[in-house]
């Protein structure tokens, strides 16, 4: 593993601030709650204070693009000075994109959101395998190059995802399983730049004791997921699980002492838990 890949900077984040991924999702009933306007002014208000609070505190962060997307070009550019100014701050961004797609344009997203020099570079990036994983190429191999990391789709959180990602392939492994036998195929020159995205808020019955990379686990907090649930659901995966939280976090704010105070418990919580 070299000192610029993902696979060791997310180690070195991870033994300095914990294992907590904390969202940033400005929805508009938490902008409501917020006192801020629904407004690309009021993202930006809600944005710097979450910065403000989270910055150099957790060892990641998770924009939720489409509550930036939602505002049009004035929306991005708040997105884009949020993921620079967490960046500077030392902590590791993991933009929640979710994208997918085919040949050039597959390269295109990844240049977006990998590429050095892009206004949207962050650290890694969520990316959707359903179009087929070998189309994700063009990402993985920015993301090498670059030194920066994928979370691809595999056992989603939502309910609705079960019918796909769990049924069979023709080969016989679960839709889902064949993601994570493809992601430990990806990260076997040790770099870990292939992460999963495993929901926390029900048992996913994959086997994941191949799998040495990432796990972002979205579900702790609102959506029900609990500490001991990780630790049951998780058994044998926990060196690089980040559980992810959001409106758990977020409904503590809007003052940064508040907010960084909600962070720092559940963050010393999921240590304890996972220990």
């Amino acid at each position: 593993m070299t000192e610029h890949s993902w696979g060791h900077r997310l180690r070195t984040a991870v033994r300095n601030r914990g294992r907590l991924c904390v969202g940033i999702d400005p929805h508009p009933p938490l902008l409501d709650a917020w006192g801020l306007p629904r407004t690309a002014d009021g993202v930006a208000r809600f944005s710097d204070i979450c910065v403000e609070a989270f910055g150099g505190e957790v060892a990641v962060v998770k924009p939720q693009v489409a509550f930036f997307e939602a505002y049009g070009s004035a929306g991005f550019a708040v997105l884009e000075r949020t993921v620079a100014a967490l960046r500077e701050a030392g902590t590791l961004v993991v933009s929640d994109a979710k994208r997918g797609d085919i040949g050039s344009t597959m390269s295109a997203y990844a240049q977006a959101w990998l590429g050095d020099g892009s206004p949207l570079v962050s650290d890694a990036v969520t990316v959707s395998p359903y179009l087929g994983f070998g189309a994700l190429d063009p990402a993985v191999t920015l993301a090498g190059e670059t030194g920066r990391g994928l979370f691809v789709l595999a056992r989603t959180s939502n309910p609705e995802g079960g019918g796909l990602q769990q049924s069979l392939t023709a080969g016989g492994p679960s839709v889902a399983q064949s993601i994570v036998d493809a992601a430990v195929a990806q990260n076997r020159d040790g770099n870990d730049t292939i992460g999963l995205v495993v929901g926390a808020t029900r048992g996913h019955g994959l086997d994941l004791s191949e799998f040495t990379g990432p796990i972002l686990a979205p579900g702790l907090g609102a959506q029900g997921a609990t500490v001991r649930d990780l630790a049951d659901i998780f058994e044998g995966s926990r060196e690089l699980l980040l559980p992810n939280t959001s409106r758990d976090v977020l409904k503590a704010g809007p003052t940064v002492s508040a907010l960084r105070a909600a962070a720092l418990r559940v963050r010393d919580e999921v240590e304890t838990g996972l220990a």
